[in-house]
């Protein structure tokens, strides 16, 4: 896996607490930007699955398990 470098501008103040406490700004940051981009994907699905929900709300129940009951029998 390769690495890419991000910076951030924090206050000095900020960057002194840090210190003093050991705390290791890399790790946090990299986590934070985990979590927010799984947040977005996650959005991003909810959205998609909306749509697709929009699309096929007019089929009703019976021809699905009719569509699925073939897709089966096809395999």
């Amino acid at each position: 896996m390769s690495y890419v470098t991000v910076s951030a501008k924090i206050p000095r103040k900020l960057r002194q607490l840090l210190d003093k406490y050991g705390i290791k700004p890399s790790q946090i940051i990299r986590k934070a930007l985990e979590e927010e981009v799984k947040r977005r994907m996650l959005k991003e699905i909810e959205e998609k699955a909306k749509e697709l929900s929009r699309k096929v709300s007019h089929i009703s129940d019976e021809e699905i398990v009719r569509i699925i009951r073939e897709d089966r029998e096809r395999k």
